[in-house]
C-alpha cells in the first residue's frame, strides 16, 4: 500500500474528511473524530486507533513495524511503518477497525453530524 492507496481507502469510507489540523505535513482522516493520520513528508507510516486488548498483541507480533502511536495515546494508538513487512490485508483490516472504533464511540449529536456528511 502506498500513500495514495491509503488516502483513497480512507476517503471512500462514509463521512470521512481529510485535513491538516496540526501543520502542513500531518494529514488527518476523521469521521467526526480522528481515526487515521500520516506525515506526507516523512517515512511512510500510518497511525491508527486500536482496541487496547489488541494493541499489545500487534506490537508483539510485528515488533519492528507496529510501534506505539507516535505522539498519540500509546494505549489506544499504533503506528505502522509501511515498508512491506506488515501484510497489506492486515493493514486494510486495521484501518477498518480504527474507523469502526471511532464510529461506535460517537454520541447522538456526533452521529447526526457523521450521518449528514
Amino acid at each position: 500500500m502506498n500513500i495514495e492507496e491509503f488516502r483513497n481507502y480512507c476517503l471512500a469510507k462514509k463521512g470521512v474528511t481529510e485535513s491538516f489540523p496540526f501543520n502542513e505535513t500531518v494529514l488527518v482522516f476523521k469521521a467526526v473524530k480522528m481515526f487515521a493520520l500520516t506525515d506526507i513528508e516523512d517515512e511512510f507510516r500510518i497511525s491508527l486507533k486500536c482496541d487496547p486488548k489488541r494493541v499489545v498483541k500487534l506490537r508483539e507480533e510485528y515488533p519492528e513495524h507496529i510501534i506505539p502511536g507516535y505522539h498519540l495515546n500509546k494505549k489506544h494508538w499504533n503506528t505502522i511503518i509501511m515498508e512491506g513487512s506488515v501484510p497489506e490485508k492486515l493493514i486494510y483490516e486495521l484501518i477498518d477497525h480504527s474507523y469502526d472504533l471511532i464510529v461506535a464511540s460517537l454520541n447522538k449529536k456526533q452521529r447526526e453530524e457523521w450521518g449528514s456528511l
